[in-house]
C-alpha cells in the first residue's frame, strides 16, 4: 500500500511539473509560429535585396516578396506601387554599375524588421537624375521594414543624405 501511494505521488508531481494547460500550449505554440515567421521574412528579406545587386535584376521586386501596394516612406513623399518601388530603387543599379549591397545585420519582433545595411559602389551613371561623377561612394544606413502576409509592405531608409552628396562631389 505505501508503494502505491509512493507511486501515485509521483505521478501527481511529476504530471504538475512537466505539464502545461491547455492555454498555455495555446501560447507556446502561438509564440513559436511568430518565431518561424519573423525569421522566414527576415530571410527572404535579406535574401531578395541580395540578389537584386548581386544579379542587378530589379525585377525581384515582385508580388511574390512585396505587396502589390508596397511603399517606400522617403522626405519627399511616399512612393507606393510595385512599379514605383522599382524605379525608385533602380537609381540605385543605374547610378553604379558596380553597385555593392551587404546587410550587416537584420532582426526583427513581429511583422517588423530592420535592415541595417552598406552600398558601395562608382557612381557613373545617372542617379535620380544627378549625371555620373565618377565618384566612389560607401555608404551605410538602417532600413525599417513592415511586412504583411510574409512580404514586404513598406520601407523606410535612413543615411546620411549629406555624406551620400559629398562623396559624390555634389558638395
Amino acid at each position: 500500500m505505501k508503494l502505491l501511494n509512493t507511486q501515485i505521488i509521483l505521478a501527481i508531481i511529476t504530471t504538475t511539473l512537466f505539464s502545461c494547460t491547455t492555454q498555455e500550449q495555446i501560447q507556446c505554440d502561438e509564440l513559436f509560429q511568430t518565431k518561424v515567421e519573423l525569421e522566414k521574412n527576415v530571410e527572404m528579406y535579406v535574401t531578395v535585396w541580395e540578389r537584386v545587386f548581386d544579379e542587378r535584376n530589379i525585377s525581384l521586386i515582385d508580388t511574390l516578396f512585396f505587396d502589390p501596394n508596397a511603399t517606400v516612406i522617403t522626405s519627399n513623399g511616399n512612393i507606393e506601387g510595385i512599379d514605383a518601388f522599382k524605379d525608385y530603387y533602380s537609381n540605385f543599379l543605374t547610378g553604379f554599375s558596380d553597385a555593392e549591397f551587404k546587410v550587416i545585420d537584420a532582426f526583427g519582433q513581429g511583422d517588423r524588421t530592420v535592415k541595417h545595411w552598406q552600398f558601395k559602389g562608382t557612381h557613373d551613371g545617372e542617379f535620380f537624375g544627378i549625371p555620373a561623377t565618377d565618384k566612389e561612394v560607401d555608404l551605410k544606413g538602417t532600413t525599417l521594414v513592415t511586412m504583411k502576409n510574409g512580404r514586404v509592405m513598406y520601407e523606410e531608409d535612413y543615411f546620411d543624405n549629406y555624406s551620400l552628396l559629398k562623396q559624390i562631389g555634389l558638395l
